[in-house]
């Protein structure tokens, strides 16, 4: 039953992308025919890898965590996969393509965060943990109000991030294949519906890893490629910058023009990485501690380098792409007076990889792009699928008193219906720039998330109702503060001036998590407060130690 279901899917996401294709030519230049070889091609093995996942997932623990099968250097690749997202790739790039100096804020911020995961999260977390970061925060707190809080946090945090690569691979696509933007997004919302649902965690990991490495192979051509023709002098790179661009891109102030949002964006880069579902979620997928931390030492080798990369690749961008007729919309221009290129600037590094390697690169730049966004987003869904079905549906509903294969099927499920949000929110916010949106799902991540999971490791005062209330006001303020920032406030919703003036919340949220986690924990003289301080000892040994941890060996 199931693989006629699978073969439906399959069917219904061929005809679909057909009926697009035919559409689409009749509004687009020609189409790159080795892009679309290469798309079909990878699609074409990622789904076979899910049909040889879809065999082997067989319980909750397959689904969830692969098993807990998975090598330190493989998870660290598939970490490095899951992170270097469509918002690193074509996001970051665009941005220093746009602003220069600036945008290697976000290639910085984006990668600082990884330390704190190393030296106080990954071995704690993999200790107390099963399934979900949830896990962890509860261990010692009451399982409901804990398990709600930490869910919506996720999904809240899932949603926004999912926007971001639905927005990035409706725009490739688009672009690549003459299809319309909605039918795209549609496109990708299936196949990541296909990868989740059937392959689970083995199948989303392995994606990962094949995406990673191609990604860092495709960008290390594209750098290498640009510094060839500089004679690998970086003076002489930013030196033709300058002069297409002027002297303030080598100058901070272009994209956070305050000392107010820069230290906001900081605190949610910084933060906001250590609170992300989807990355946290993978350090169950390895079998001890140790690996855990092996993954963590790997993955950020491998994005540290990666986002040296973007920066090269979006000054490449400037003196290949930014004034070369083949690369500029001609209508937009005449209406602009700059040099507007096609996709907008999120495309600059798909451009540049024609500018160095033809049709040909092209057509491999742009398949490990989609590689990309699948990867992220199968991650991404398939972590707030298990915060909808074991933190609420199994643990809070039910209590605990569900068997494998239900809460798997309920998992499915809410895979399903999250692909569907996707795609919809993918379409609403087609005009966005994705760093942006990302910014904003980290500063959810950084207020809801990690204030809670690392103060829960960390603090022997925390109680039940400190947790819930610091993490709510966090969530609530770093939420209310997006919409009434300029970003949704103005851009979204159309106002003339926005009522919180900055486009970063995590500076203020932040703070206003910890503050009221602290204040609600330490005015809490319950029966129920003390007997959490008193088992947080048993908690700490566990979480330093891994006696008694999921997969823990004997000695």
């Amino acid at each position: 039953m199931i693989n006629r279901i699978f073969l439906f899917l399959i069917l219904g996401a061929v005809a679909v992308f057909a009926a697009g294709t035919i559409e689409g030519e009749a509004i687009k230049k020609d189409l790159n025919v080795p892009a679309i070889v290469m798309f079909v091609i990878f699609v074409g093995a990622t789904l076979g890898i899910t049909y040889w996942a879809a065999k082997r997932t067989k319980s909750a623990k397959d689904f969830y965590t692969a098993g807990g099968g998975i090598t330190g250097f493989q998870n660290g690749m598939a970490i490095a996969g899951d992170y270097m997202s469509a918002a690193s790739f074509l996001g970051i790039s665009g941005l220093v393509y746009l602003n220069g100096y600036d945008g290697l804020i976000y290639s910085i911020g984006f990668l600082v965060g990884w330390p704190i995961i190393l030296f106080m999260i990954a071995e704690p977390l993999r200790n107390l943990g099963k399934y979900t970061f949830a896990d962890v925060a509860s261990y010692r707190l009451r399982q409901t109000p804990i398990r709600i809080l930490a869910a919506s946090g996720s999904i809240a945090t899932v949603i926004l991030y999912l926007i971001a690569q639905m927005v990035g691979s409706g725009k490739l696509i688009q672009l690549l294949f003459g299809l319309q933007y909605e039918v795209a997004v549609i496109i990708v919302g299936v196949l990541m519906i296909l990868y989740v649902t059937f392959g689970g965690m083995l199948a989303t990991t392995w994606v990962q890893i094949i995406k990673a490495f191609l990604l860092l192979s495709g960008a290390t051509f594209m750098a290498v490629a640009v510094m060839a023709h500089y004679n690998f002098n970086f003076g002489e790179l930013f030196a033709h910058a300058t002069e297409l661009k002027g002297i303030e891109i080598m100058s901070p102030g272009g994209l956070v023009s305050d000392p107010v949002s820069a230290i906001s964006l900081a605190v949610a880069l910084i933060f906001g990485v250590a609170g992300l579902p989807h990355i946290l979620m993978r350090f169950f997928t390895v079998s001890d501690a140790k690996e855990a931390r092996k993954s963590v030492f790997y993955a950020t080798g491998f994005i540290g380098y990666f986002y040296i990369l973007t920066f090269i690749i979006g000054f490449g961008a400037i003196v290949m792409v930014f004034q070369n007729p083949q690369y500029l919309d001609v209508a937009k221009q005449a209406v602009s007076g700059g040099y507007p290129i096609f996709g907008g600037n999120n495309m600059a590094a798909i451009h540049l990889s024609h500018a160095v390697g033809g049709d040909f690169f092209l057509g491999f730049i742009s398949a490990v792009a989609f590689a990309t966004i699948l990867a992220v987003v199968s991650g991404l869904t398939l972590a707030g699928a298990s915060a909808i079905s074991h933190d609420l549906y199994a643990s809070v509903i039910k209590k605990g008193q569900i068997d494998s294969i239900t809460e798997m099927k309920v998992s499915k499920a809410a895979t399903v219906v999250l692909g569907i949000v996707a795609i919809i929110m993918g379409i609403l916010f087609e005009q966005q720039n994705i760093a942006f949106v990302v910014g904003l799902a980290f500063a959810i991540a950084a207020s809801a998330n990690f204030p809670i999971l690392f103060l829960s490791m960390y603090w022997r005062g925390l109680t039940t109702r400190g947790a819930v209330i610091g993490g709510s006001l966090g969530l609530a303020t770093a939420v209310v503060l997006v919409i009434l920032g300029p970003i949704v406030w103005v851009d979204i919703l159309g106002n003339a001036t926005a009522i919180f003036p900055y486009k970063y919340p995590a500076l203020f949220s932040v703070i206003v998590a910890f503050i009221g986690t602290y204040i609600f924990s330490v005015t809490d003289n319950s029966q129920g407060a003390k007997d959490e301080a008193e088992a947080f000892e048993a908690q700490y040994i566990r979480a330093q130690t891994g006696i008694g941890a999921e997969g823990a060996t004997e000695h």
